[in-house]
């Protein structure tokens, strides 16, 4: 069995920390705005993308999209830089596995994949719509807003780790207290 490979957090948290304030160095010197990480405005952008294929006059018609314009750039790839970062570690140290039920969830909700499919996009669903009410996800309103040392920031960051160690406790809970 191949022995997997593991970050030391505070290893993974400062090269984090090193991306982020090289996304504000580049965008600032070679697009002369700065712009920090995050991710949730991409997807909405690569929504936007698919859906201008299919239906350009209603992405004309969005005063979303008009001031946001769906488009590729260097945001939309760091996202896909994360997906194949993520794949080609998993391959080379050998934990790469298809899976369509996890084991925790398997446990806990049985092996049905249809019930994973739905939870899994009900999630997303609801991940989303919290990071566009919140205006940007726990990336952009963590990461970067404690780059920036900001309150809000700090606040939210706090309230996503919070709420994320509730939900964790009330969906995987077990007659005896969490493992």
């Amino acid at each position: 069995m191949p022995r997997h490979f593991s970050w030391r957090p505070y290893v993974a948290g400062a090269l984090v920390g090193v991306l982020a304030t090289l996304s504000v160095l580049v965008s600032t010197l070679l697009l002369g705005k700065t712009q920090y990480l995050g991710a949730s405005t991409t997807f909405v952008r690569a929504a936007g993308f698919i859906e201008r294929e299919v239906d350009p006059a209603r992405v004309k018609a969005n005063p979303y999209f008009a001031k946001t314009a769906p488009k590729i750039d260097w945001q939309f790839m760091v996202i896909v830089g994360i997906f194949i970062g993520a794949l080609g570690a998993s391959v080379v140290d050998g934990s790469f596995k298809l899976e369509a039920v996890p084991p925790v969830w398997r446990e806990r909700f049985g092996s049905g994949v249809v019930k994973r499919a739905l939870g899994a996009f009900l999630g997303g669903i609801v991940a989303m719509f919290g990071a566009r009410m919140a205006d940007g996800c726990p990336s952009g309103h963590g990461l970067s807003g404690l780059m920036q040392l900001s309150v809000s920031g700090f606040i939210a960051l706090g309230l996503f780790f919070g709420v994320g160690v509730m939900v964790a406790a009330f969906v995987y809970r077990q007659k005896g207290g969490l493992r």
